[in-house]
């Protein structure tokens, strides 16, 4: 199963989730790819690469026509491999204007080694460019962290309306694995109005399980450790725990999951 984590904006949980979620999955005994397409490579400082060690990385896959194996490599964590970003992305959907079927050279790349794990999570930049739609056209589905903020949840329709698009154009289906909510603060009448809106007009394509602000969460990126490692008794490694089971069962079809 591939994957892809997009968002419309930065400052919405999205790599925090691709980590968390792809760092739950492997304790669970599933073998996992973790992929940064980020020129921030965020997801990877996050598991403790530090920034001159990024090299090989996804922008290798991208631009250069690296094969997979040539720039995965172990994450440090039992059952979880990672592919690096790099600031080298930084000009990726400039560069890839020049490739023939720009938006499929992540599909080519990926089928190679897709078999090997259980799944494979994309973490795209924000904002929806070239190399999004590459994770798109690669991706069996995709999920959409977004905030309980208005102006996060006003773009989630064109968000998931766009991405479908992408899929279609790049002669692809990719479907909606869930709209997650994360950074979800109740002490605000707001966020309560927020998540009741979205739930209303979305129903069952939002996931269960919401991840509540917490400050563990915030702080473990710092250190290069996943939230397991930093503090898993936390509330935050408990929600992405239960993410972790909810998003399995979506992969396999239940829309229902449940609530956490």
């Amino acid at each position: 199963m591939i994957t892809a984590l997009i968002s419309r904006k930065g400052g919405v949980g999205k790599t925090t989730t691709a980590v968390s979620l792809a760092a739950a999955l492997a304790e669970m005994d599933h073998k996992v790819l973790l992929v940064d397409l980020d020129s921030q490579a965020s997801a990877s400082q996050s598991l403790g690469v530090r920034p001159e060690d990024l090299s090989p990385s996804s922008a290798d896959l991208l631009l250069k026509s690296a094969r997979a194996p040539e720039v995965l490599r172990p994450s440090g964590l039992p059952n979880l491999d990672l592919v690096t970003g790099s600031v080298d992305l930084l000009d990726a959907d400039a560069q890839l204007g020049a490739f023939r079927g720009r938006h499929l050279r992540l599909r080519a790349t990926l089928t190679a080694v897709s078999e090997l794990y259980d799944h494979v999570l994309l973490d795209c930049p924000a904002g929806l460019s070239v190399v999004t739609g590459n994770a798109i056209a690669a991706a069996d589905g995709f999920i959409a962290p977004t905030t309980p903020h208005f102006l996060s949840l006003s773009g989630i329709k064109n968000l998931i309306d766009t991405a479908e698009r992408m899929a279609w154009d790049a002669g692809h289906r990719v479907r909606l694995l869930g709209i997650l909510l994360t950074m979800v603060d109740y002490r605000t009448k707001l966020t309560r109005r927020s998540v009741d809106q979205l739930r209303q007009e979305y129903g069952r394509q939002v996931f269960a399980i919401e991840i509540r602000t917490n400050t563990r969460l915030a702080e473990a990126p710092e250190h290069g450790r996943t939230i397991f490692q930093f503090d898993p008794h936390a509330t935050g490694a408990e929600a992405y725990r239960l993410l972790a089971d909810e998003y399995l069962m979506r992969c396999s079809g239940d829309l229902q999951g449940h609530r956490g």
